[in-house]
């Protein structure tokens, strides 16, 4: 966080002066303005900045936003912006600024959701990957090749998550206080028409993925007997008759966009 704490005695006054003025932007309740700058010229810019990174935030997080009250929610981004210290300036790095102010700065305040800071990283995934520089691998990758017989590729732009509450659930009309029975497993993911999908997954698939990411150089197969073991299961061939519709599903969402050549 900027403020007079980050200033030292020997600093030239201009530098000095920047620090007042930033300081006062992000918390006008603690940090007095620079002296010689009337308050209405602050109040302009105090409200630009404010406007600007709120804006930024409620766009980028809807469903947090529209489970907030007014009140609590900008308690909450004026807590953000005055405490945070960002390590970029670039406006699309700030949602993941944000996020990291919920995992390691926001502690624990009373009438937060229990499932904030996972709402917040979900939603902050769907942004991460629709601006994603990684593209759907094509060279050395056969689109329609066995997906059992040959070695599947996993797309970059898959990511597998684990989560304590339900979160691709949460809106006004379903708020968990307490997580789920069991974790929530969702690969988000970003396909060839660049549009941004979300698919809830079972142990197996988690694991197919798990093994797929490794990236060992075996087939579907193979990885599909890999986990009948695991399981124990008396007919190995019923996990891979499952795990082969479940290749063929990861397939047409473009998570597996085919073979390795």
């Amino acid at each position: 966080m900027t403020s007079r704490l980050h200033m030292e005695s020997d600093q030239p006054d201009f530098i000095r002066r920047q620090y007042e003025f930033a300081a006062n932007i992000r918390d006008p309740e603690k940090e007095p303005a620079p002296a010689d700058i009337e308050e209405r010229r602050m109040a302009v810019y105090r409200e630009l900045f404010y406007n600007n990174v709120e804006s930024f935030i409620s766009g980028t997080f809807p469903v947090l936003r529209k489970l907030h009250r007014d009140e609590s929610w900008h308690a909450l981004i004026r807590d953000y912006f005055a405490r945070h210290r960002s390590r970029t300036p670039l406006f699309p790095e700030m949602p993941r600024e944000f996020v990291a102010y919920l995992e390691s700065e926001r502690g624990d305040h009373p009438g937060d959701f229990p499932f904030l800071y996972e709402l917040a990283h979900y939603e902050w995934v769907e942004l991460a990957l629709s601006i994603a520089e990684e593209t759907i691998p094509t060279d050395g990758v056969e689109p329609d090749g066995n997906l059992l017989d040959a070695i599947p590729v996993l797309s970059p732009l898959a990511w597998h998550l684990n989560y304590r509450f339900p979160v691709h659930r949460i809106s006004p009309d379903f708020i968990p206080s307490e997580p789920g029975e069991n974790p929530t497993s969702l690969v988000v993911y970003r396909n060839r028409e660049d549009e941004v999908g979300f698919l809830e997954i079972n142990p197996v698939t988690k694991r197919l993925l798990e093994l797929l990411g490794e990236e060992t150089g075996r087939n579907g197969r193979s990885l599909l007997q890999q986990i009948a073991g695991e399981l124990k299961h008396p007919q190995p061939e019923v996990v891979i008759d499952g795990g082969h519709q479940i290749l063929t599903r990861l397939h047409e969402l473009d998570i597996v966009p085919g073979t390795r050549l």
